[in-house]
């Protein structure tokens, strides 16, 4: 899936458009893709001047990104459609790795099950084989109307 697949898929644009592209995608099963990561993201002129290091919130974000891409192929809808993910929780979240301009953080979610519009994703994020982050991420899948 590229870059322009990916924005029909997700409401997100720059500077919040975390995923750059989808290698692999299983409906109601998984999802593999990255983001490369820049020295040209807005993110390092404040994070760190210096030592620019990719935030942790940044890469939840782009694994919350990636599981909803998941959500939407496997449901076949659209935000044009009218639907949002949103967060709904995220446990189990590990840092174990820095994440820094010229790294490609590979992005895999994982549906661990769906209850009343409620998806639950086991994601990683690795750079180079080696796990920058793991996390248990709930997602609501909403109406949009219901947020204008």
């Amino acid at each position: 899936m590229n870059i322009n697949e990916i924005m029909a898929l997700l409401p997100h644009r720059y500077p919040l458009l975390l995923v750059d592209r989808v290698l692999e995608i299983e409906p109601n099963e998984s999802i593999v893709g990255y983001k490369n990561i820049t020295v040209n993201e807005e993110v390092f002129n404040g994070h760190f001047p210096g030592a620019p290091i990719f935030p942790g919130v940044m890469t939840i974000e782009a694994l919350a990104q990636i599981s909803g891409i998941l959500g939407f192929v496997s449901t076949g809808t659209t935000p044009d459609d009218g639907k949002l993910y949103l967060f709904a929780g995220v446990d189990k979240v590990r840092f174990k790795r820095p994440v820094v301009p010229g790294d490609q953080l590979m992005l895999t979610s994982e549906v661990l099950g769906v209850k009343r519009n409620i998806w639950r994703f086991k994601t990683s994020a690795t750079v180079d084989g080696e796990v920058a982050c793991e996390a248990t991420l709930l997602c609501a899948y909403r109406d949009r109307e219901n947020f204008k």
